[in-house]
């Protein structure tokens, strides 16, 4: 669904090999520029960002984000592209479920850095 990596993605020696990240934040990128003029895409967005944040134990106990793990990231992104691909589900012209969750995988992964991680 997505390219993997090559040699020159900044992956760490500890990442295994096909790490998607590099791949949705190339195909979802595009998909920020629309939080500009669509209140109801960033406002989901964000919801899922904080699923995604409270699923990975991205909070401290302060109640302030810590930073994400990318191979925890990136292992989930594994399994939901991988639960996709079962379905057959291909990217819509407007936003559905899986938009958003990528889209806010996309975010995380830049907010973070996690691509020079």
């Amino acid at each position: 669904m997505f390219a993997t990596p090559d040699e020159s993605s900044g992956r760490s020696p500890h990442e295994p090999a096909g790490c998607p990240l590099p791949g949705i934040v190339a195909a979802f990128t595009p998909r920020l520029a629309e939080f500009a003029f669509e209140p109801g895409f960033v406002a989901a967005v964000d919801q899922h960002v904080a699923m995604l944040r409270e699923l990975l134990y991205a909070q401290g106990p302060e109640l302030l984000p810590r930073p994400l793990d990318r191979a925890q990231l990136s292992g989930y992104a594994l399994e939901f592209l991988d639960a996709l691909t079962e379905i057959g589900w291909r990217e819509p012209a407007g936003y559905d479920y899986a938009v958003l969750r990528l889209t806010a995988i996309c975010w995380l992964v830049r907010e973070q850095g996690l691509l020079t991680a």
